[in-house]
This record gives C-alpha cells, structure tokens and sequence, in this order.
C-alpha cells in the first residue's frame, strides 16, 4: 500500500499545482516529476503541461518520452505516459518529427488472460495528429501504413487524421480501404466520411455507388456519409436513392441522410413527403427532422405540414417535437 499512497500524494500535489501561483515552483516541479520513473505520475504531469502550455518544458517531455521507449512493457505498463506525451508535444505545438515518428510506429504487447494486447493505439493516433499538424513531408505514407493497423481503434483514428489534414492527396487511400473492405464497420465509415471532407468532388460518384452495394451495412453508411458532407449535389443522389429503395429502414435512413444535409431544398423535400406522403414514409420524414426539435422555426413548418386528419401522425409529431 506504500506504493500505491505515495503515488496518490503525487498526484494530488500534482493536481494542486494548476493554481500554483509561482510559475518557477509550479515548473519545478512538473520537471522533477517528468524525470522520473512512475509512468502514472508522468502521464499526468504531460497531461498538465500541456493544459498549462508551459513551453519550457518541451524538452523535458521529449526527454521522458525517450526514456519510457525503453523496455516499455515494464516502465510504461498501459503505455499511458507516452501517449500523453504525445498529446502535450502536439498541443504545444512542438515540430520535431522525431518523436511523432517513434510513437506512430511503436506496438507495444502486454500480456492479458489468453494472451496478449497491443496498448500503443492510443500513442499512434496521437502520433499521427501530431504530424498532419506540423504537416510532415511524407505524412500520407505514415497514415496510409496506420489505415492497415491491425488494430481497430488506431485505423479509426487513421482516417480522422486524414480528414484533419484536409489534404486531397489522402482521398486515394481512403478509397482503397473502402475497397479492401474492414472487419469494423466503424473504420468503413470514418473512411467515407473523410473521404467526402477532403475530396467532395472526386469522392461523390464512389460514394453514390455504394448506396446500392450488395452489402447492407455499406449502403446505410454510404446515405449517412453523404448526409454528413452537407454539399448540396448530394440531395438528389439521395432523394433519388429514396426513391428507389425498397427497403423500409433503408428508406428511413434516407430520409435521416437528407435531413442531414441541412439545406433548403433537403427540408422542403421533407416537409412535402410530410404533407402529401403514405402515412408511413410523413412519419418516418417527421422522425428525420427530429434532430432539430429544438429549432422553432423549424418545429412550426413541420406542425403545419402534418395539418391533416391522421392520428398516427400527431403522434410522431409529439414524439419527434416534444412540447
């Protein structure tokens, strides 16, 4: 319990100094507690320093970074200080490569019952905003490697990083991960989607072809990736997709789709199937502007649109608005 009570004052002393008045005591002491060898107490003195954005101790954080490279299994169980390391060098704003590069390609395996776990995820993500930061020169290799990580999480975070970078010259390799096809529908999705943030125009017909794959998942993926891009030619691939669909939760997610897009023309469509629509596809429309529910402008030209004699409708009307 010794252990485990000093780590505990650490930590609350640590905690104390983010109202520590005297800017040299407060550096002092993060310093002394970054040069040391408790991996929990340094990942929340990186926490700290970058909360602080105490610059100074740039090299400091670089240092101890370095350090728990070394037998990392054992001085960094969790690989939890490294990676908030990684977070305060980037939230400082620090543009050495060097350590972003060690950290997006550092696996660490620990031992876990069956077997073993990589714990550096985390650390590589971090890693890699960190270089679409700075902007590193062959930024795009390391993140097209990170979109074949064999961990799930990492591979997420791959295709975040690329749609952070707002470079075009990523879309090819969103493209072939789509194509390649994910065990993770999540990584299918953040794929489409930044695929859309940093490519519109190129990325819109492939997108729109996978509304109609053999592929369930992929098809309702491919609607709600189009919705969230909110560029207005995606209104009529998605109307017309409506259209066509026979499937009555795909239909649905359709209409969510173009709710999504947030445009005039996607509203209007809405408020029309609202006013004029089978009972079935009005609800399903006033169930897709739901998310605005708090919109007034809004919630009062649905109220109009489903002015007519149906039950079922005022009924999906107090469950999408609530009054």
């Amino acid at each position: 319990m010794a252990r485990k009570n000093d780590l505990d004052a650490i930590l609350r002393k640590l905690r104390a100094l983010r109202d520590e008045p005297d800017a040299a005591r407060q550096q002092a002491e993060l310093r002394r507690v970054l040069a040391g060898k408790n991996s929990h107490a340094v990942a929340t003195a990186a926490e700290l320093v970058g909360e602080l954005s105490l610059d100074a101790l740039i090299p400091d954080l670089v240092a101890a970074f370095a350090r728990f490279l070394e037998k990392p299994e054992k001085s960094d169980k969790g690989c939890r200080a490294k990676t908030e390391i990684a977070e305060a060098l980037h939230q400082l704003d620090h543009d050495d490569a060097e350590v972003y590069l060690a950290g997006i390609r550092h696996v660490q395996m620990e031992p876990v019952w069956g077997g073993s776990a990589d714990t550096a995820a985390p650390l590589r993500a971090a890693c890699a905003r960190g270089l679409v930061r700075m902007q590193y020169r062959d930024l795009m290799v390391e993140l097209g490697d990170l979109l074949a990580d064999p961990e799930v999480p990492a591979r997420v975070d791959a295709a975040r990083a690329v749609a952070y970078s707002g470079r075009e010259d990523g879309a090819p390799l969103l493209r072939l991960r789509v194509l390649a096809g994910d065990e993770d529908d999540q990584v299918i999705a953040e794929c489409l989607g930044a695929m859309l943030a940093v490519a519109p125009n190129s990325s819109l017909a492939f997108v729109a072809k996978l509304l109609d794959a053999s592929e369930r998942p992929l098809r309702e993926m491919a609607a709600l990736a189009l919705g969230s891009a909110r560029v207005s030619e995606a209104f009529p691939i998605l109307r017309d997709w409506h259209a066509r669909c026979e499937d009555a939760e795909l239909r649905r997610s359709a209409l969510l789709a173009i709710a999504m897009l947030r445009s005039d023309s996607a509203f209007g469509f809405l408020l029309g199937l609202i006013a004029e629509a089978p009972g079935p596809t009005a609800r399903d429309a006033i169930a897709a502007l739901g998310m605005y529910q708090h919109d007034d402008a809004l919630r009062e030209r649905v109220t109009q649109a489903a002015a007519r004699d149906d039950a079922d409708l005022r009924e999906a009307l107090e469950d999408a608005f609530p009054s």
